[in-house]
């Protein structure tokens, strides 16, 4: 495998890709770490259309620092593994449609994404992004989840503290 992307973000699902990551598929050359921001949801509310521009630029700022916090925890947790490339993305949008957008630009040979253990058919009935991006592959999809008796790795975002749960 040449290149593999990464889909990540603060759950509990997706950190469990790290250990399937880990054990299941062999060193790429490359590996792309996506993180997508939800898109912004504007306030119709009139109290808080005083200042938009200062109110908007603070959220972004908040939402970016979120981000950059949850790549770095990845790209350090893969440096750990060996010698291997790692591209970092982080785009805003629609979950599902930024994964397969920056799949389709990369190239790459798997998507690993992490789940949040439902079962099958509820996944398929909630139209998850795990789902989504299922359906609309065109390369093979590695969804990984956390196993009953596998000890997780907890990661509070907003001290960078990393414990054992």
């Amino acid at each position: 495998m040449q290149k593999i992307l990464m889909a990540v973000d603060e759950t509990r699902g997706s950190r469990s890709v790290l250990s399937v990551y880990r054990t299941m598929v062999e060193e790429p050359e490359t590996v792309v770490l996506i993180h997508v921001q939800r898109s912004a949801v504007r306030s119709m509310m009139p109290g808080m259309r005083a200042d938009p521009e200062q109110r908007s630029s603070r959220r972004e700022e908040v939402r970016d620092e979120r981000s950059e916090r949850i790549v770095q925890y990845y790209e350090q947790e893969l440096e750990k593994t060996g010698q291997v490339r790692i591209k970092t993305l982080v785009r805003e949008g629609v979950p599902s449609e930024e994964i397969l957008r920056a799949a389709r630009e990369e190239g790459v040979d798997l998507i690993v994404m992490g789940s949040t253990g439902k079962p099958l058919f509820k996944r398929f009935a909630a139209r998850t992004t795990v789902t989504q991006v299922e359906r609309g592959a065109t390369t093979p999809v590695l969804v990984a989840t956390k196993s009953r008796c596998e000890k997780s790795n907890e990661c509070c975002w907003k001290e960078r503290e990393t414990y054992a749960a």
